[in-house]
């Protein structure tokens, strides 16, 4: 029976990029989301859709049905003093707040006398990825899960999702 819209799933996965492991929580806790409400990439939540409990799937994502494609535009040359008092390497992965006030993730791109490159994109994004996934468990979401939209699982956690891959 396949997996419905409003029901709470567990899996354990290993995501690659090619042969480099990029994300995983095997021998960790698993990731616990709620099915439908576009919590995890789109092309992964598709490929969940008919497995059974304890199958196990390789799971191939297209980048447009992950973290999108590569934009080139998405860079941007911020002033160096902006990052007064912080260690910069090209690389390094940077948290500010957006205009809306949410979470922008950036990474440092090129550093120069005066001025830094930042790429607003994901890490991920241009990428297709394999994931290898165990389907734990299935369960119907109960009337608070579906309102909250918080699995009973993540309840205690911060609800926004720091579990990694699975995250938009």
């Amino acid at each position: 029976m396949a997996i419905a819209e409003n029901q709470v799933v567990s899996i354990e996965y290993e995501v690659k990029d090619g042969d480099t492991v990029v994300d995983s929580n095997v021998g960790g806790a698993p990731l616990v989301f709620m099915f439908g409400k576009g919590q995890i990439i789109p092309g992964l939540e598709a490929g969940l859709v008919n497995m059974a409990v304890g199958e196990k799937s390789d799971v191939l994502v297209k980048p447009e049905d992950a973290y999108g494609e590569y934009n080139e535009e998405a860079q941007q040359v911020v002033p160096k003093e902006q990052f007064a008092g912080i260690e910069l390497e090209v690389g390094q992965t940077l948290y500010g707040q957006g205009e809306d006030g949410g979470t922008v993730q950036v990474t440092v791109k090129e550093l120069g006398e005066e001025d830094v490159t930042v790429d607003f994109n994901h890490p991920l994004a241009g990428k297709t990825l394999m994931f290898a996934v165990t389907l734990n468990s299935v369960r119907e979401a109960t009337a608070d899960e579906v309102l909250s939209g918080v699995p009973a699982e993540n309840a205690s956690e911060d609800e926004s999702c720091g579990t990694g891959c699975g995250c938009h």
